[in-house]
């Protein structure tokens, strides 16, 4: 398929609302499809400094490398290429080295991925337009247009929500739509100094389950580590950001009293090195992906929480998918349908393991879960592609 050519849909021009991590990437696969987009950002600037760390699997570099995007996303990450399973009290259970036919994991903060996907996109020709918080937006027979907080507006063929977990597009397609389920555990990150007592193998990713949970791995010069506190009731968002880190960190040190290497990880972690990262939540099944000329796209209809390590991975795949189905079928709803089918077994299976995963971490079970062996357990994820050189021809009345 030739880059920049006619598409099936009619499409010629598309609203997308959210800059993360779906939106930047959704606007260049439809450039690719031969559809202009412009990004609509609800933050007065590029979502710098937004999130913690996060992983993007080779699944999630294959759909960057469709769209070009690749290279930039390399120089800003960190290749952690293996994982360790073991328990609270520091016993290995399994090991992992990679698959080596296929790229690294990449670790790295969310905004360093937010940044270089946002420079590379605007590099390639893609307009972002900052400041822009969607409040509404009504469809006409060849079009839809979105209103925005500051009373301006902007009309294109098709919307694309992607924006997040608490998205506006989504309650816009279904005023009923569910919202995010929260998983009974409040994350957090941080950093240790390297020298902590302990072994951590570079390039490996460690999950420490038991009575509470803890995955770290080694930095370029400390360690980062990421945690869960179990609370079946959340605080707001408010209460969470009022609270002092050396309380939390209290709390934190508390529960993991006795975890192996968690103790004395956080023994090692100082208030200032503390990322309150909030609610671990995921989307629960998403009755209605699309309506008219309305669609939604990643973390806004199928976050899978972060135990997944797949949500910035899957935002992608879809993004790419989307500008796909748009390309080879008739019409927008047609388009969405297949897009639809092609992507929610997917998402709703992980999504799924990730909730089992998320009950472990609110400590309902004192025991690690019972994984398969890690080969079996990734391959699935990590050599899904999207053949972006195949013409879609799913039958959405199946």
């Amino acid at each position: 398929m030739s880059d920049n050519g006619s598409n099936g849909a009619g499409v010629r021009t598309a609203l997308v609302v959210g800059g993360g991590v779906a939106g930047p990437v959704a606007a260049l696969a439809l450039r690719k499809a031969g559809i202009t987009a412009t990004v609509y950002e609800a933050y007065p600037t590029a979502a710098d400094g937004v999130g913690a760390w996060l992983g993007l699997a080779p699944n999630g570099l294959a759909g960057l490398a469709v769209v070009g995007a690749d290279a930039a996303v390399r120089a800003v990450g960190q290749p952690v290429p293996g994982m360790v399973m073991a328990d609270g009290a520091g016993n290995r259970l399994a090991g992992f080295g990679g698959f080596p036919e296929l790229p690294a994991t990449l670790a790295m903060p969310r905004d360093r991925l937010f940044r270089a996907l946002t420079d590379h996109a605007v590099a390639e020709g893609v307009r972002f337009v900052y400041d822009k918080r969607l409040v509404a937006a009504e469809e006409t027979a060849d079009g839809v247009t979105a209103h925005f907080a500051d009373g301006t507006s902007a009309t294109g063929d098709i919307l694309i929500g992607a924006d997040g977990i608490r998205s506006t597009v989504r309650t816009v397609i279904d005023p009923q739509a569910p919202a995010p389920e929260y998983g009974g555990v409040l994350s957090f990150g941080g950093y240790a100094a390297a020298d902590s007592g302990f072994d951590v193998e570079p390039g490996a990713m460690y999950f420490a389950f038991g009575r509470a949970f803890m995955g770290y791995w080694r930095g370029p010069d400390r360690l980062i580590w990421f945690a869960g506190l179990p609370a079946d009731t959340p605080p707001s968002p408010a209460d969470v950001a009022q609270t002092p880190a050396t309380e939390w960190l209290a709390r934190l040190r508390e529960l993991y009293a006795g975890h192996v290497p968690g103790e004395q990880l956080l023994r090692r972690t100082s208030p200032d090195d503390l990322m309150v990262v909030g609610r671990m939540e995921r989307m629960p099944s998403v009755p209605h992906w699309h309506r008219g000329r309305m669609v939604l796209l990643g973390d806004a209809v199928h976050a899978p929480s972060s135990s997944s390590g797949q949500g910035a991975s899957l935002a992608i795949e879809s993004a790419v998918e989307l500008a796909r189905c748009l390309r080879d079928l008739p019409t927008p709803g047609e388009a969405f349908a297949a897009y639809e089918r092609l992507r929610r077994p997917r998402v709703e299976a992980i999504g799924r393991n990730a909730a089992a995963v998320n009950r472990v971490k609110a400590g309902k079970s004192e025991h690690a879960p019972a994984f398969p062996a890690p080969e079996e357990m990734l391959r699935p994820l990590h050599f899904h592609r999207v053949e972006w050189e195949e013409k879609v021809t799913v039958d959405v009345s199946a």
